[in-house]
């Protein structure tokens, strides 16, 4: 016969008030689901890229998107660790998006390389804004992620503007 133990353990494994885990799951939320259009919008634009460049710039989008899908799992599983839920479907992504699709058929190069450096501008103003928000219900662990993800997307807008300033 097993002896079962019961263990009795908090509802959340953090401090932060009701308020605090719904606003800053939203903000998480918004965030995955910008991500999530930002990866789909580099991925679409490394199969199509061409011109006298396709090489280099292929293999940039491709790490660029690899990078950025990196990044879904963490912002989801911190929403879940906060007390909050996260995103559900492709339509529950579309609702929350705040960065553009680009469903054109033809981009130039150049064209592509601009939009993805001003979404990744746009992603790094995204994720300062729930920076501050994190920061103000003192969710000290949201805030340091959030910091690694503002340098890697500040460095995705660099190299897209370098490789700009050389065409």
């Amino acid at each position: 016969m097993t002896q079962r133990i019961a263990v009795k353990s908090p509802q959340n494994s953090h401090d932060l008030s009701r308020e605090a885990i719904s606003e800053i799951s939203s903000a998480l939320r918004e965030l995955l689901a910008d991500v999530f259009s930002l990866y789909i919008k580099t991925k679409n634009f490394h199969w199509h890229i061409a011109g006298p460049h396709f090489r280099d710039y292929h293999l940039l989008l491709d790490e660029q998107a690899g990078q950025i899908f990196a990044m879904t799992d963490d912002i989801a599983e911190r929403a879940r660790k906060v007390g909050g839920s996260t995103l559900h479907s492709i339509g529950d992504i579309a609702r929350h998006q705040r960065l553009k699709d680009n469903d054109e058929e033809t981009v130039g190069p150049e064209n592509m390389l601009v939009e993805l450096r001003d979404d990744n501008l746009q992603l790094a103003r995204f994720l300062r804004s729930a920076h501050e928000l994190c920061a103000a219900h003192n969710d000290v662990a949201t805030t340091s992620l959030i910091e690694t993800w503002i340098d890697e997307t500040e460095r995705r807008a660099w190299f897209l503007r370098e490789v700009l300033s050389e065409a």
